[in-house]
Parts: C-alpha cells; sequence; structure tokens
C-alpha cells in the first residue's frame, strides 16, 4: 500500500520514464506561465536531491538535478532507485525510510499500515518539516487528503476504500516531539555511521542508536544559532517578498494556489511562510499554511515600514499575493520577518573525554543540509592566535614579555609574492605592550612579531598538537591571522586542550548501538583527559594559556561574555579578513562551545559585524543557560608554574628573565600598504 501511494502521490509515471517526466515538466512551465507553482520532481530526482543535493532553488541546482537523475538510471534499476528512496529520505522526526517513519509515528509495520497511515507518510518526502503530523497535524491532514484523492484517481483505491479513509481518525504518536530536540543534522550523522557499519539491517532490524548529546542543550544551542543568525540578519535589512502571485477572487482557486506555494516555500520552524491577502497602512492579513489568517500589526511591521510605502521598488513592495514570513515575538506578537542567507554553526563537546553535547550544523536542516560543524573549513581568523601564543610560551615569551604594536610592512622579495602591510582590526597602533595585553586586544602586529620570533616551521608543527593538519595552515606569517582553515569541529577539539590541562581528546557523538532486543552491538569507550588521553601540550601551558584567554572575557575583544556572571570562562573572537567569518571559541572545564557564522559562498557580513557581534552573542546564550547550576572550578597551579603580581609564568622563566623580543623594521611607506591580504579581529 505505502509503495502505490508513494508512487500515485510522487512520481505515476516513474517506472515509464528515463529520470525526468517531460509531461510534468510541461504542465509545470504552463502551470507557472499561469501565475501558479507546481512541482515536476520525479522520485529520481528526489533520490539526487536528496543524496547529492540542498534544496536551494536555483537554475544550477535544478540542473544538477537533472543530469544526476540521468547518471542514476543509467547505473541503478528501477527497483534499486525505488528502494533507496523508500528506504533511506528522511521523513522527519528522525525516521530515515518509510518503515522507520511507521514506527516512529504510528507504531506499526508497513504492512500494518491503513490506507489513510499509508498516505499520511506518503505525503512527507516533499516537505517533510511542513507535513509532519506531529508537530504540524492540520497541514499534514491536507496534504494526506490530497495523496488520498491522487490515490483513488490512479485507481489504487476503491471509492469505498477513499471514503472511509478521508474519514479515519489517525492515531500518530507524540511522545517523539521532545526527544527530536531539534537534532536532525545529530540524526543524520548517526545514520551515516550505522549504515557504513549494518548497511540495509541499519532499517529493517530494529537498530537503535544511543548518542552523547543532551536534549538541553541541544535545544538551547539550536535557539541561540536561530537568533544569532535572525538577528544578524536583521541588523541588515528586509530585501522583499520571496515571491508573488495572483489572489485570485475565487476560494477554492485560492485554496488551490495557496497549496501551490506553501509546497514551494514551507515553513522553517518558527518562520512561517504567509501569503499577504490585505495591506493597510497599519495592518497586513496573513494566510498561513493551516488555513488561519492572521493580522500584523505595529511594532510587528518596523522591521518591513519601508517595504509598504509607494517608496519601495516593486521587487521588495509588500503587496497581496506576495509571498512572506511571519514570526511570533517573545511577547506573542506577529512580526513579518524573513529568512536569512547567512549560515552558522554551533558546536559544544565535554573537553574531559570529547563527548558532543550539543551539535547544530546550520540554520534550517530541511532548507541546506550541508553540515557547517563538520564540513565548513573556514579561516579562523584571531580565534587561531591562542595556538601561536602558546607555541611562543614554550620558547619563553611570557604574559609579560613585551611586544611592539606598530606597524609592519614585507615588500614582494620578502613575502616571495606580493608586498604586504597588515594592519591592526581598528587601523590603532599601542606602542609596546605584555603579551596577555595583545591577546586580550586581538593586536595583529603582536601576533605577527611573536611567530615570526618563534619560526613558522615551529609553529605550523607546534599546532598539530592540537589536531590541525599542516597542509590547512601553511608555515608563513599570515598564520598569525588565522589564514588557514579549520572546521568548528576542529576548534572544538583544539579549544579542548586548553580546557582539559593539555590533552588531546578525540570527539564522539554515538555512545552506543543496540540491536532490537536490546544487546549492546558497539559502544564507545573514549579516553579520558588525565587517565588515558595523550598529553598534547604542557599541563603549565595549559593552565597559562586559559588564564591568559580568561583576560580575553573578562577585559578584552569578548567582554560582553561577562554578562553571564561566571568568572571561570575563557575564549576568542575570530573575525577574518573583509568580515568573511565570525567566530568565537570559548571553554571552562566543563564544556567548550564554538560558534561560527557566515555565508556558503563566502562574502562579507558587513561593516563591523565581528567575532564579538556575531557569534558571540549566541555563545553567551548557550553558555549563560547550560552552565547555570554549574559550580565553578577554582584553577589550581599545576607543578612549575609561579604567580607574580596576578600573573602565571613558567618557573624557568620568570618575568625578569622572560625571552626579549627585538623590535622588527617596521616602517610602512605612505600609501604603499596592500590590503589583499588577511586583516582579522
Amino acid at each position: 500500500m505505502v509503495k502505490t501511494a508513494i508512487l500515485a502521490a510522487e512520481d505515476e509515471r516513474f517506472y515509464s520514464h528515463g529520470g525526468v517526466d517531460y509531461i510534468s515538466m510541461s504542465r509545470a512551465a504552463m502551470a507557472t506561465l499561469s501565475g501558479t507553482k507546481q512541482g515536476a520532481g520525479t522520485i529520481t530526482m528526489q533520490v539526487a536531491r536528496e543524496f547529492f543535493l540542498t534544496r536551494e532553488q536555483t537554475y544550477t541546482r535544478k540542473l544538477n538535478e537533472v543530469l544526476l537523475a540521468y547518471k542514476i538510471e543509467a547505473n541503478l534499476s528501477k527497483d534499486e532507485i525505488l528502494e533507496l528512496y523508500v528506504n533511506q529520505i528522511n521523513l522527519g522526526q528522525r525516521a530515515y525510510g518509510f518503515a522507520s517513519a511507521a514506527r516512529i509515528y504510528f507504531g506499526k509495520t508497513l504492512e500494518q499500515l491503513s490506507a489513510a497511515e499509508a498516505a499520511m507518510l506518503a505525503g512527507l518526502p516533499k516537505a517533510p518539516s511542513a507535513y509532519n503530523p506531529v508537530v504540524n497535524p492540520q497541514r499534514a491532514r491536507l496534504r494526506q487528503q490530497y495523496v488520498l484523492r491522487r490515490m483513488l484517481e490512479t485507481k489504487v483505491i476503491t471509492d469505498e476504500q477513499f471514503q472511509l479513509a478521508m474519514k479515519e481518525e489517525l492515531d500518530v504518536r507524540t511522545e517523539s516531539r521532545d526527544a527530536a530536540a531539534h537534532a536532525e543534522f545529530i540524526a543524520e550523522m548517526a545514520r551515516q555511521v550505522v549504515y557504513d557499519a549494518y548497511g540495509d539491517d541499519a532499517y529493517t532490524k530494529g537498530i537503535k542508536v544511543f548518542t552523547t548529546v543532551k536534549t538541553r542543550n541541544q535545544e538551547v544551542a539550536y535557539a541561540a544559532l536561530r537568533r544569532g543568525v535572525m538577528d544578524y540578519d536583521r541588523r541588515h535589512g528586509y530585501r522583499g517578498p520571496e515571491a508573488f502571485s495572483a489572489l485570485p477572487a475565487d476560494p477554492d482557486a485560492l485554496d488551490d494556489l495557496a497549496e501551490k506555494v506553501f509546497l514551494a516555500h514551507p515553513d522553517s520552524e518558527d518562520l512561517l511562510a504567509g501569503i499577504v491577502t490585505q495591506v493597510a497602512p497599519r495592518e497586513v492579513k496573513v494566510l498561513l499554511a493551516d488555513g488561519d489568517t492572521i493580522a500584523v500589526v505595529e511594532p510587528g511591521l518596523k522591521f518591513v515600514s519601508r517595504a509598504l510605502t509607494d517608496k519601495a521598488t516593486p521587487a521588495t513592495r509588500i503587496r497581496p499575493g506576495a509571498v512572506v514570513r511571519v514570526w511570533k515575538d517573545d511577547k506573542g506578537g506577529w512580526m513579518i520577518t524573513q529568512l536569512p542567507q547567512a549560515e552558522s554553526a554551533f558546536i559544544s563537546l565535554d573537553p574531559s573525554n570529547g563527548a558532543i553535547l550539543s551539535l547544530v550544523g546550520g540554520f534550517d536542516f530541511y532548507r541546506n543540509k550541508y553540515n557547517h560543524v563538520t564540513l565548513a573549513s573556514r579561516q579562523p581568523g584571531s580565534a587561531f592566535k591562542p595556538f601561536i601564543y602558546s607555541a611562543a610560551l614554550e620558547k619563553g615569551f611570557t604574559p609579560a614579555t613585551m611586544v611592539a604594536d606598530e606597524p609592519l610592512y614585507f615588500d614582494a622579495s620578502v613575502t616571495g609574492s606580493e608586498a604586504w602591510a597588515p594592519k591592526n582590526y581598528d587601523g590603532k597602533y599601542e606602542g609596546p605592550m605584555p603579551l596577555k595585553t595583545a591577546l586580550a586586544r586581538s593586536k595583529n602586529m603582536v601576533s605577527i612579531r611573536i611567530l615570526q620570533a618563534i619560526g613558522t616551521q615551529y609553529a605550523q608543527d607546534y599546532a598539530t598538537k592540537f589536531g590541525f593538519d599542516p597542509k590547512q595552515h601553511p608555515a608563513y606569517l599570515t598564520m598569525a591571522l588565522g589564514a588557514g582553515n579549520a572546521t568548528p569541529l576542529q576548534m572544538a577539539t583544539a579549544y579542548a586542550v586548553f580546557a582539559n590541562g593539555g590533552f588531546r581528546i578525540t570527539p564522539y557523538l554515538i555512545d552506543r548501538i543496540v540491536d532490537g532486543r536490546g544487546n549492546i552491538l558497539a559502544k564507545t569507550e573514549p579516553a579520558v583527559a588525565g587517565v588515558d588521553a595523550e598529553q598534547a601540550i604542557d599541563p603549565r601551558n595549559a593552565f597559562v594559556m586559559t588564564s591568559l584567554l580568561r583576560g580575553v572575557v573578562t577585559g578584552g575583544t569578548a567582554a560582553s561574555a561577562r554578562s553571564i556572571g561566571r568568572g571561570d570562562l575563557a575564549g576568542k573572537t575570530g573575525t577574518t579578513n573583509d568580515h568573511i567569518d565570525a567566530w568565537f571559541c570559548g571553554f571552562n572545564h566543563a564544556q567548550v562551545g564554538i560558534a561560527w557564522i557566515g555565508f556558503d559562498q563566502p562574502r562579507g557580513l558587513g561593516a563591523n559585524e565581528t567575532g564579538g557581534t556575531s557569534a558571540l552573542p549566541m555563545w553567551i546564550s548557550y553558555m549563560g543557560k547550560t552552565l547555570k547550576g554549574v559550580p565553578e572550578k577554582p584553577m589550581k597551579p599545576p607543578a612549575g608554574v609561579i604567580a607574580i603580581g596576578g600573573d602565571y609564568y613558567f618557573q624557568e622563566f620568570p618575568p625578569k628573565e622572560s625571552a626579549p623580543l627585538p623590535l622588527l623594521p617596521t616602517q610602512v611607506p605612505p600609501g604603499d600598504a596592500p590590503t589583499s591580504l588577511p586583516t582579522t579581529a
């Protein structure tokens, strides 16, 4: 029943076309010309999109989808393609494949499903978030009724069966709502691991996966990331409605239009798609997917106020037929907003053993499945500076070592390519200053001088102690400004070395895997800091660096984190050249948290969008909530560390004997300073 329901709903000519259904494409093109939008994707094209592409609405993505569909058809039989679709497609609620969905939504096997239940599941692939019967029952019901009508039209069911199915009250299991914890990226990571290990048995043998993620931490991380990205997006203005459609006068025609619009523009969690039906100077009425019409009034119109005036361009003006996003604010009032274009990532882990406590790979899994935590290799900017400072401590530098914060200039004969005149982020230079002050204020000139003094090759080799790939961090002076590449997961692994006293841990997500009878098939036994984990750096180094990084929070570029009200927080902001990437990497003894924000196709986030303004607020929101009730752990200096004047030193490098750093020739010729190489904050 499920397979025939899928074919009726998604691709009735599946067994007769070659991967692309030109009849459906022609029909969709005619519908588009008439002012509506209609889907034309085959099951093969959906397989291509699900496994190889994103749901991004671009002509390039659509072309790639078509080409991949042809390639899939050339290499797999129809039954094999349908098997992939049935067994592995994402159906929401952490259900992959229809057998899993039947169990999660109805507590049944596929064979036990009624026609009404089969139709409900067959309606999920188009938009599993929008048509999820647990979180959106009204919209799921409308989609189910459409599938049942298609089943009747294609003679999968009789008229009598259709009438009974339309009247059937479904008993959807709702207990999985809390367990989902917005863990789509986590579920996909776990699915890949289990499928690689057990193949198709992962979907048919009742295998259960238990992860290290804490539900509370995950929910807080998800909310912090979503709010952080939305706040960033709102700072840069309204771009206009997502689409426009001519509103028909006939109510039935409006229902048909709404179904097509909401299929093309699914809800993104609490960012609901809506069709504007009426516009007045102080009120906009919006039709939602569940059939309700809401009125948006001030202050919910403030963000889009210019789009409601005659001065707005046709592409940005809000008028009847415009497709917009609405969101309920903290006080329960509706406001018109928009889907952000920027992406983000957040990960937290236990530095003692690497257990991942939360992981959010992007703003909306259903819109973009690319996991930015594990896959997005971006410039870390100044968030990489602590590893240069850590290397310098081993060479005799101390928190009190004086280094010149003065301009630097390297001509082409020195760099081997183009002349380079790096700058501090704020363009200001403060002369000689101690290392601890330079790190807190993220002084680029000081970092470069330190790296030049200790040697780029030494620093590159030293960074491997934290897990960094030397190929991603070339041994050039630009390494001092974080011009290499690292993923948020790699940054979390590296900062954990400071947090746990100098030990190298391995992040892990899966705690154990059990079969249908409860037998443990696999269990992770992590190496633990201070027990059996590898000692990566001197414990004294980790201690002194933690002290220095606390200074970044108490009086440096991350001073806003003091609002959490704890004295055990440490970390570093990171902003890359032209504001392309913004980071905050921070920790205490209990958690390491990494926040990143940027665009998939790298471009500037905008003036004044630094790690401290764009990424740090997410980290503050997360840590402020998840560390409540967690006692602070006093810092205890390890053997060989001495305290003088409130700062910590290696016993063999007290302040009076700290390694001097000679001033380098630094005169920058007027008007001769290139700006194409990294400048970070």
